[in-house]
């Protein structure tokens, strides 16, 4: 079933490649969206895909890549929209 992830992540998540990390992963499981910084340093994540593929990558987002530390994800999975056609970031 298609749904989408909207995910922001807390900690050591800015400069350290978290973006990229998830851009990989994200494109590897087949999932469209975006990863974006925030001004209060957080990371916001939209994601949209068979939620399956979701449930794999919020696997990714609590851990985050080796440089990074992750502190919390506030996560909800919602309708799909179908709004993207690749994953970004920004």
């Amino acid at each position: 079933m298609l749904k989408r992830l909207e995910a922001r992540i807390y900690g050591r998540v800015q400069g350290v490649g978290f973006r990229r990390f998830v851009q990989i992963h994200a494109v590897r499981l087949g999932i469209t969206g975006y990863a974006k910084n925030l001004p209060d340093g957080s990371v916001e994540v939209i994601a949209e895909g068979y939620e399956e593929s979701l449930n794999k990558l919020l696997g990714f987002l609590r851990n985050g890549p080796p440089l990074s530390s992750v502190e919390k994800v506030d996560y909800e999975f919602k309708e799909y929209k179908g709004e993207f056609n690749s994953f970004e970031t920004y």
